[in-house]
């Protein structure tokens, strides 16, 4: 499958090489074509692996994975065109997070509103799934980094689009997936990334995760 990548952080590149282990075919996104950290990217992933502008990874991506920081994932998921992503899954790992005034930080949209919703709304011919935004990137593809079996949510107002990013989901090694419903959903989970952020600072490691107990 095509799939295109938007940023060229931790997060970006960490999902990004998974997906080309896991066959995939991948264009990494940024602000401009010529991105250093995106060109280190590819010399490291071989054939499967390409880089782009926003707009041509979402152009390339059969499905696009948004993996920019909250802050600034309106304004590049504009830049990727609303054409380009259109009919399309858009799997949102962004968090609202504000670091302006230090740790822990702030949120730039909570309670009654969840970037996940501002997504869907600023492009609602996408299919918006949340998912992947409670935890370090290295986990997100491999949860065996952390003993036992914990868990891994998703949002989103289309099932199927869930169902698929799912699978995807399975293939990074999750087996406890919990569908939290519509992309209101999201509210609660970006909410959840503030306890996230607290337990680093007194582990001192992003080496944990969720695990719902019932």
């Amino acid at each position: 499958m095509n799939i295109g990548v938007l940023g060229t952080g931790m997060v970006g590149r960490v999902i990004s090489s998974k997906l080309i282990q896991l066959g995939h075919s991948v264009k990494m996104g940024s602000r401009t074509a010529d991105n250093a950290s995106a060109a280190e990217w590819v010399k490291a992933n071989g054939a499967g692996a390409t880089q782009g502008t926003f707009e041509d990874a979402a152009k390339f991506g059969e499905i696009v994975f948004n993996c920019t920081l909250g802050m600034a994932s309106l304004e590049a998921l504009k830049a990727a065109g609303e054409q380009n992503l259109g009919g399309k899954i858009l799997v949102d790992l962004s968090n609202p997070l504000d670091f302006s005034h230090g740790m822990p930080p702030s949120f730039s949209v909570c309670n009654t509103d969840s970037l996940g919703e501002q997504i869907q709304r600023a492009f609602p011919a996408a299919k918006v799934v949340k998912t992947l935004n409670t935890m370090n990137a290295l986990i997100m593809v491999n949860p065996s980094i952390v003993p036992g079996e914990h868990d891994i949510f998703v949002c989103g107002d289309d099932s199927a689009a869930k169902a698929k990013v799912s699978e995807i989901l399975k293939a990074f090694g999750w087996s406890s997936i919990l569908d939290m419903g519509d992309i209101k959903s999201a509210r609660g989970t970006e909410m959840l990334v503030m306890m996230w952020a607290l337990l680093y600072g007194k582990f001192g490691s992003p080496n944990f995760n969720f695990r719902i107990v019932k």
